[in-house]
């Protein structure tokens, strides 16, 4: 499935403070993590924005740019998003949604896509969110390119928090099997790092 409706944008522009370097590129079964979220989505997109700051980042594939922060300080994913939604309108591109991912989340279910095209028809919500159980995974997100002007708006205002901004805006929740949690496995610190290996070394056994 090639969709030109949604264009996917990877965030990895976060300081990685807690990880201690850019966990983007740290290596994980022989790939590094950004490579773990691309390899899982480009056969779906047909377009792929990597929302990045390291400069030193390259990626020769003629269907993934990466692009910069469009505000400086690396403010959080807010920005990402907005800077994705700002490059497709610059761009004049006719995706009508961005669909997030987080860069540190290799063991995501490819399942999520085939709720991202049936979302993507949608002419009443203009926001979604995934949820396992109790748990909402606010980066894995569909986002209509028509809250890009209240986006910036509520940016400037100092809004940084997701959940918080989701909320504001109103958002539907996508409902994941609970038993599928450990698939959102996030790595934010080592110890978070070392749960991924195990868990990698488990799912090959």
């Amino acid at each position: 499935m090639n969709e030109n409706n949604i264009l996917a944008a990877v965030l990895a522009g976060g300081k990685s403070s807690r990880f201690g370097t850019d966990k983007s590129l740290v290596k994980l079964g022989g790939k590094s993590l950004l490579d773990h979220t691309i390899n899982k989505i480009e056969k779906t997109f047909n377009e792929i924005l990597i929302i990045s700051n390291n400069k030193s980042l390259t990626i020769k594939d003629k269907n993934i740019k990466i692009i910069p922060d469009c505000l400086p300080g690396q403010l959080g994913p807010l920005i990402g998003v907005l800077s994705a939604m700002k490059w497709a309108k610059k761009n004049k591109k006719k995706h009508r949604w961005i669909a997030t991912f987080p860069c540190d989340t290799p063991f995501f279910d490819n399942q999520i896509f085939n709720h991202l095209l049936k979302k993507s028809k949608s002419r009443t919500k203009k926001l979604f969110f995934f949820k396992s159980g109790e748990k909402r995974h606010n980066i894995f997100g569909l986002w209509s390119l028509e809250l890009e002007k209240v986006l910036e708006k509520d940016i400037t205002n100092n809004y940084r928090k997701v959940e918080a901004w989701a909320n504001k805006i109103g958002l539907e929740l996508i409902e994941i099997d609970k038993k599928k949690s450990s698939t959102f496995l996030n790595i934010n610190t080592r110890e978070d790092f070392k749960k991924a290996k195990i868990k990698l070394k488990n799912d090959f056994i």
